[in-house]
């Protein structure tokens, strides 16, 4: 289209505007809730908070804090971040390597893809996870979390798809030189492949923070609930016998602690994100080239 034209620039008025508006509607929820807890109890029980917090304290975030369980939670949700995202992404490196090789070359790729595609349509269903989480062992262990779901099949379609779409000749260089299958991966596939993996990661770490339904199917003891876990059961009315006075009985309330742990909760994610944010895009376009 042609930018000079009318309609152009119309277009483009229409279509800023239209992402603008877009962007401030998922943004100001979450400015509201950090407005609110922020903002003093009084202030929040009359309605008076939109956008910017009134009469300013940070009560509620000392309290929360002071709370033993949630640096627990979050220490637990980042061990499993940690742990979930390297297991994550070493085995979908390996598993989507050969099955982005072709027939000729792995015998019986077709299948194996095959199954990956029946297993991420079709699951076994809670029960037989947790009899089967049960029986090995893993009950009340952070390994509970990870291994159920180690090899996310979403993400080695994508990873396969970008290794398909990389020139076959790099490969077959390798190969003359002796690298090897290990050394192709490693060496030539791997480093070519950061973008994308820079986006798997992002979602696998995504995925682990903000899962908490296996926190509390797997785990029996609150003790060992990873921090959405925690978030999904302990944002509950205020806990007075934390409360060491009547003036912070005044600057906090229970709408507040529960905006306090919210935006506790999106913050590492929020900070990881800007540093990942410029292989997103890209990483997703060039996985979705070839088949």
């Amino acid at each position: 289209m042609n930018d000079n034209a009318p309609y152009g620039k119309l277009f483009h008025l229409f279509n800023h505007s239209f992402l603008l508006l877009s962007g401030l509607l998922c943004l100001l929820p979450f400015v509201h809730v950090l407005a609110q807890s922020l903002s003093s109890a009084v202030s929040i029980a009359a309605n008076e908070v939109t956008f910017w917090p009134v009469d300013f304290t940070a009560a509620s975030y000392e309290l929360i804090f002071k709370e033993s369980k949630l640096l627990t939670a979050m220490g637990i949700s980042v061990q499993r971040v940690v742990l979930g995202v390297a297991v994550n992404m070493l085995l979908t490196v390996l598993i989507a390597f050969p099955l982005s090789k072709e027939d000729r070359i792995f015998k019986g790729r077709t299948v194996y893809a095959w199954m990956l595609v029946f297993a991420m349509i079709f699951s076994g269903g809670l029960i037989p996870l947790y009899l089967t989480v049960n029986e090995l062992g893993l009950m009340d262990s952070i390994w509970s979390l990870i291994l159920p779901g180690a090899v996310p099949i979403y993400n080695v379609v994508l990873m396969l798809n970008f290794f398909r779409s990389l020139p076959k000749e790099l490969a077959e260089s390798s190969y003359i030189d002796g690298a090897g299958h290990w050394g192709t991966l490693f060496r030539i596939y791997v480093p070519l492949s950061l973008p994308a993996m820079a986006t798997l990661t992002l979602f696998s770490i995504v995925g682990h923070w903000n899962s908490w339904f296996d926190g509390i199917i797997f785990m029996n003891n609150p003790i060992h609930y990873p921090l959405s876990s925690y978030l999904q059961t302990v944002i509950i009315p205020i806990d007075v016998t934390a409360i060491n006075s009547l003036e912070d009985l005044h600057l906090v309330s229970d709408r507040s602690l529960k905006d306090a742990q919210i935006i506790v909760g999106a913050l590492p994610v929020l900070v990881i994100y800007p540093f990942l944010q410029r292989f997103f895009v890209k990483g997703i376009v060039l996985g979705a080239v070839k088949e």
